[in-house]
């Protein structure tokens, strides 16, 4: 098939199962507007372009043609703001500079075309002694993991707050549960979890200790 921009987003979108319209909604558009790109009627502006790269993980130069080969055997994932590993703090989102290499990480393409991805940096000490303060965890977005895995969580509603936990489920509600021995696990009932509400962001699925 012949390279197009609407070619290579329609590949992109299909490689993760989406709909025109689940697309759209991830970028705040219709999916009309996703039609009229794949159908090569209209082409994205650059300000798109970027948050559809970063979505799929990709180069714009890849969206638009500059490289033809696959994409780099690894695609940058932005670094987020700051988690508390103990008192759950706000999570920022900051854009990749490519220029500074502190505002994102690098993940095999492999991994990185089978979901979306993002980094966070530790703050604090409740997830010592295998993660500590200053380390980079790697997250795979999902909204829920298994029993004992680690998992980023929000806790609240409006002020969105975030922390690196240990899951543990109950029948009646949820444990977000520290590695360090001096923080006590913090409990949620049933009850609390649907109004606050506490929700999974995604799983942990790498370290990247700071020496």
């Amino acid at each position: 098939m012949e390279h197009s921009i609407g070619n290579t987003i329609r590949r992109l979108r299909e490689e993760k199962d989406w709909t025109q319209a689940e697309f759209a909604k991830q970028l705040g558009l219709s999916d009309k507007a996703v039609s009229t790109w794949e159908n090569d009627i209209k082409t994205p502006r650059m300000p798109t372009l970027k948050k559809i790269a970063a979505l799929f993980s990709v180069d714009v130069a890849y969206i638009i043609g500059e490289k033809r080969d696959e994409p780099h055997s690894s695609v940058k994932i932005p670094v987020l703001g700051g988690v508390a590993a103990g008192i759950p703090i706000t999570a920022i989102e900051e854009y990749i500079d490519p220029d500074d290499p502190s505002t994102w990480e690098e993940i095999p393409y492999e991994i990185a075309k089978n979901g979306t991805y993002f980094a966070l940096r530790i703050e604090g000490d409740s997830m010592e002694p295998k993660i500590s303060y200053g380390d980079t965890v790697i997250v795979r977005k999902q909204d829920d993991v298994e029993n004992g895995e680690i998992a980023i969580v929000t806790v609240g509603g409006e002020d969105t707050r975030a922390t690196c936990k240990k899951i543990k489920k109950r029948t009646d509600g949820i444990l977000l549960m520290s590695t360090n021995p001096k923080y006590e696990p913090m409990y949620y009932n049933k009850k609390e979890v649907s109004e606050l509400p506490v929700s999974i962001l995604g799983k942990v699925i790498e370290l990247r200790a700071k020496f």
